[in-house]
C-alpha cells in the first residue's frame, strides 16, 4: 500500500467511533481473572477510564458469580440466540435465558445500530493456551486493526488470536450483542482459583485495547497489515464406549501443548490401560481448548485449528 497520504485516506475503510464499551467479567462464574477485574473496576474505574468513550465494567453472571460456579441453569455464553431472545414466559425461563435477554436490552438489541460498540468478554481457560484474543469475524476490520495493535503492544509476550467462524461450532455468546465483539481467554487457571500472572496478563491486555480505541476515536489512521490466526476446523471428543463413557484420555505428548503442530500420526490420546490412538487427519492442524475442565459437558477433548494469515484493510473513524 502506498505510503502517500491521499491514498492512504481513499483506502481506509470508515468506521464508526467506539463511543460505548462495556468489560464483561463472570460470564462465567468461577473464571476468576475476569470477575476480579471486573468488581475492582466497578469500585474504581480510573484505569479504564478513555477519552470520549464511555466505558462499562459490567459482572453478567452474577448468580454464578455469587456461587463460584460456570452457570445456574444453562451456559450464558451459549444463550445469545435469536430463539432466546425472544421468548416469552419470564420467570419459567431457565436463569440465563433471563439474563441474555436483559443483557440484550442493557447493550443491545444484537444486530441493531443501537447496540454497544465494543464488549469486551473476559474468560479464563484451564488449558495451557496463555493469552488468546477470540474473534468472530474475518470481515471486522475495526476487531483485527485491534487485535494486530494489541498483539505488537504486548510482545514480546505472546497474544494469539482465534478465529471461529464455522458455521456449525460458532455460539451465540454474550460479546455478540455488541457490534464489535472481543472475547479474550487467558490461561491456565483453574475455576475458582486466582493467579497474579494470569490477572495481570489480563489487564495488560485490556489497557492496550483501551488505548487503541482512544487512538482510533481521536482520528488515528491504522494502515493495512497483515494478522495471524488460527481457524477453528472441528471439535475432538474423547474415545468413548457404546454408553457414552470416556475411554481414553489426552495423550501426555499433546497435554499442554497448545497451537503447536498435530500432525498426521500423532498419538492424541492414551487409553486407561496405555494404547495410544493416533490423529488421522489429513493434514497438520493446531489444537487449542485441549483438555479443558469446563468442556468434558460439551463432549470436547480439543478444537483443531489452520494456522492462516489475514490481511486487515487500514481504518480510520467515519
Amino acid at each position: 500500500m502506498s505510503s502517500g497520504g491521499n491514498n492512504n485516506t481513499k483506502a481506509a475503510a470508515r468506521v464508526d467511533a467506539a463511543r460505548r464499551v462495556a468489560i464483561f467479567g463472570g460470564t462465567h462464574g468461577n473464571e476468576m481473572s475476569g470477575v476480579t477485574l471486573v468488581n475492582l473496576w466497578v469500585q474504581n474505574g480510573a484505569e479504564i477510564q478513555r477519552k470520549g468513550v464511555e466505558i462499562k465494567p459490567f459482572i453478567a453472571n452474577p448468580k454464578a458469580v455469587e456461587k463460584c460456579v460456570r452457570y445456574v441453569d444453562t451456559d450464558l455464553n451459549r444463550a445469545f440466540t435469536q430463539e432466546n431472545l425472544s421468548a416469552t414466559g419470564d420467570d419459567e425461563l431457565p436463569y440465563e435465558v433471563q439474563r441474555a435477554q436483559e443483557i440484550n436490552r442493557m447493550f443491545g438489541p444484537k444486530g441493531s445500530a443501537g447496540a454497544y460498540d465494543v464488549i469486551f468478554d473476559l474468560h479464563n481457560t484451564t488449558s495451557n493456551m496463555g493469552c488468546t484474543l477470540i474473534l468472530e469475524s474475518s470481515k471486522d476490520a475495526f476487531n483485527l486493526q485491534m487485535m494486530n495493535y494489541i498483539k505488537k503492544a504486548f510482545a514480546p509476550a505472546s497474544c494469539l488470536v482465534l478465529l471461529n467462524e464455522h458455521p456449525l461450532l460458532k455460539y451465540s455468546t454474550s460479546r455478540s450483542v455488541a457490534k464489535h465483539p472481543v472475547g479474550l481467554e487467558v490461561g491456565p487457571q483453574p475455576q475458582g482459583v486466582l493467579r497474579s500472572n494470569i490477572f495481570e496478563a489480563m489487564r495488560v491486555i485490556l489497557k492496550h485495547a483501551l488505548d487503541f480505541i482512544e487512538l482510533f476515536n481521536e482520528g488515528m489512521e491504522f494502515p493495512a497489515c497483515t494478522v495471524e490466526v488460527f481457524w477453528v476446523l472441528e471439535r475432538m471428543d474423547y474415545p468413548r464406549d457404546a454408553n457414552g463413557n470416556i475411554i481414553a484420555m489426552v495423550h501426555p505428548n499433546l497435554q499442554d501443548c497448545d497451537w503447536e503442530p498435530l500432525n498426521p500420526g500423532d498419538p492424541m490420546f492414551q487409553t486407561f490401560d496405555g494404547k495410544s490412538i493416533h490423529y488421522q487427519g489429513s493434514s497438520t492442524v493446531y489444537p487449542t481448548f485441549i483438555n479443558e475442565a469446563a468442556y468434558y459437558e460439551k463432549q470436547q477433548a480439543f478444537v483443531t485449528t489452520r494456522r492462516e494469515t489475514l490481511v486487515a484493510s487500514a481504518v480510520r473513524k467515519a
